[in-house]
């Protein structure tokens, strides 16, 4: 465990902790940083973990699961967020399922340079993500018919529109409290997963 805050371990922890922490279990049967860094306030860690399976872990969500990791590691990336984008660049890699591929559109995002490995509906979704992370005031009404022309329906775009909000929370969070990936499994779909 590390972070720049105490974060309590397992067998300090009181009742309330105890029932969040359970509910923050990942499908390796631990709890990672990003959430446990909330162990002085149980009730944020349980609103943490909510937000989190509803933006990125929801049945009803349309958008391929490698293009919302895909998401999730830019904004993480354009943020700094070391923590996020070892995570989730995992967790696209494993869904991409190619890594020459997956080599070649990590290259793309660190580099900025999406035409390079992306198609023409991708780009347009990690253009919004980029504009939505640097320049949230300057959004309009064209950002999002944008992406409708490039064929994403409304409830894609307000899927794309809350895991680019949450990764903004979470990577402000996780840079300004120092949390590292000491002690974690890294992305969700890890070889170690028990489920």
């Amino acid at each position: 465990m590390s972070a720049w805050i105490e974060m309590i371990d397992d067998k300090d922890a009181g009742d309330d902790l105890r029932d969040a922490l359970a509910l923050a279990r990942t499908p390796h049967g631990t709890v990672d940083n990003v959430m446990r860094v909330h162990s002085l306030r149980p009730s944020t860690m349980r609103g943490h973990v909510m937000l989190y399976r509803a933006a990125l872990h929801d049945d009803a969500n349309t958008l391929h699961p490698w293009l919302q990791e895909t998401v999730s590691s830019y904004v993480s990336l354009l943020n700094g967020c070391a923590y996020s984008f070892a995570n989730h660049w995992a967790n696209a890699r494993h869904l991409i399922a190619d890594e020459k591929r997956a080599d070649a559109m990590e290259a793309a995002l660190r580099a900025d340079r999406l035409e390079t490995a992306f198609g023409a509906d991708e780009i347009a979704l990690l253009a919004y993500a980029r504009k939505l992370t640097r320049e949230p005031a300057a959004m309009t009404e064209a950002d999002v018919e944008r992406l409708r022309a490039a064929g994403y329906d409304d409830g894609q775009i307000l899927e794309a529109n809350q895991i680019i909000g949450y990764f903004n929370y979470v990577n402000r969070s996780l840079n300004g409290l120092g949390v590292t990936t000491e002690g974690d499994v890294i992305g969700y779909y890890a070889e170690n997963s028990v489920g």
